[in-house]
């Protein structure tokens, strides 16, 4: 066998396709490839604006990351409950569960949600809105800060529409989250005593995009018209955002159907068959390995290169199917995907320490 390949740069380059959109109406507006990040449209979007209730993304993901039992239930205060603006309906006295929050920010976009859940999860708005300003520092966003857990209007209140559709691809990930955001509607129960009752999501693009899976609409007189949407169509994942927009619904469609054209599924597997990587104390002196499946989404026309790092040799016995290393692909120097390196396997050699590393010795300068 051949000698061991440590790192292994493999470039491939696909012809260019453009992405084109027409004016949009938003002051600011972005569409990202939410499986990795890349962005596919930008307008703005890097300038700080206000989000209006596009804010209960990163509220519904404190809140989901820091409760224990979504089908936990409590009783609300008057804190809790006396807010301003769009409503679930809560009211002081109320038995709900953490789940019912959830759809009740999400569906109904409800400021008493988000403030109940605050409350009970923060131990005050303060309290709740400092853990949103640690995630977002978490996740390395310089442009965001929160004051509100429902997105009224605060000095100090902002976002950009890149990092909120981060926000979004993180929540996302989050599979209740994920439920709510895609949910036309949901009955829940809550009241004193507790009482079933139906909200519908505000969300209109989930019954005018057939892809669609979310994310969240917004409004306030100072921010305007904001929207976070997503959408899934044959492997291919787009998030897209606008802030202050007055025709936001064409303008996501748009974003939308020429995001999910601009995206390709990449497929790709290195030929390893003759890399090896040398065994010490094995029955055989190297072992072969191979790269789980590679597939992830790309932007077309971007180029893809892949490092594929693995140990400079191996301590046997090496069972088959032990992850031995990582192949890492990049898209315009930002890491997509990660894939693992498989062993074959192989055994420990049935002899003395002294001679097990003489022979091994003895192989690797035959290799030079």
């Amino acid at each position: 066998m051949k000698k061991a390949f440590l790192f292994l740069i493999i470039a491939v380059t696909i012809i260019s396709s453009g992405y084109k959109t027409k004016g949009l109406s938003a002051s600011a507006a972005v569409a990202i490839n939410g499986d990795n990040g890349e962005i596919l449209y930008s307008h703005n979007s890097d300038i700080r604006l206000p989000m209006a209730s596009t804010t209960k993304i990163m509220t519904a993901l404190v809140l989901l990351e820091n409760c224990e039992d979504l089908d936990a239930q409590f009783v609300t205060t008057k804190e809790m409950v006396t807010v301003e603006g769009s409503s679930m309906g809560l009211l002081e006295g109320d038995t709900v569960s953490y789940r019912a929050l959830l759809y009740g920010m999400m569906l109904a976009s409800g400021n008493d949600a988000a403030n109940t859940a605050a409350i009970a999860i923060g131990g005050s708005i303060d309290g709740f809105v400092k853990m949103m300003n640690d995630k977002a520092a978490r996740m390395g966003l310089e442009n965001t800060h929160f004051v509100t857990p429902s997105g009224l209007d605060a000095e100090g209140h902002y976002t950009t529409a890149y990092e909120l559709a981060l926000i979004a691809c993180e929540a996302l990930k989050n599979p209740d989250f994920a439920e709510a955001a895609a949910a036309k509607s949901a009955t829940l129960s809550f009241g004193n005593p507790p009482y079933s009752r139906s909200l519908i999501n505000h969300n209109r693009l989930l019954k005018m995009y057939d892809d669609v899976v979310g994310v969240k609409t917004g409004f306030t007189k100072k921010s305007g018209r904001c929207l976070v949407s997503a959408a899934k169509r044959d492997g291919k994942f787009v998030i897209a955002v606008t802030l202050n927009d007055g025709d936001d619904w064409a303008d996501h469609r748009l974003l939308l159907d020429t995001g999910l054209g601009a995206i390709e599924v990449y497929k790709y597997t290195p030929d390893l068959e003759n890399i090896s990587i040398p065994v010490v104390s094995g029955a055989f002196y190297s072992l072969d390995a191979k790269i789980s499946e590679v597939r992830f989404s790309k932007t077309k026309g971007s180029a893809v290169t892949s490092v594929i790092c693995a140990p400079k040799f191996l301590y046997a016995p090496v069972s088959s199917g032990d992850v031995i290393g990582n192949a890492y692909y990049y898209c315009f120097d930002r890491l997509v995907y990660k894939s693992n390196i498989i062993s074959a396997g192989v055994e420990r050699r049935k002899s003395s320490k002294f001679n097990l590393i003489f022979e091994y010795f003895k192989y690797m300068l035959s290799q030079n």
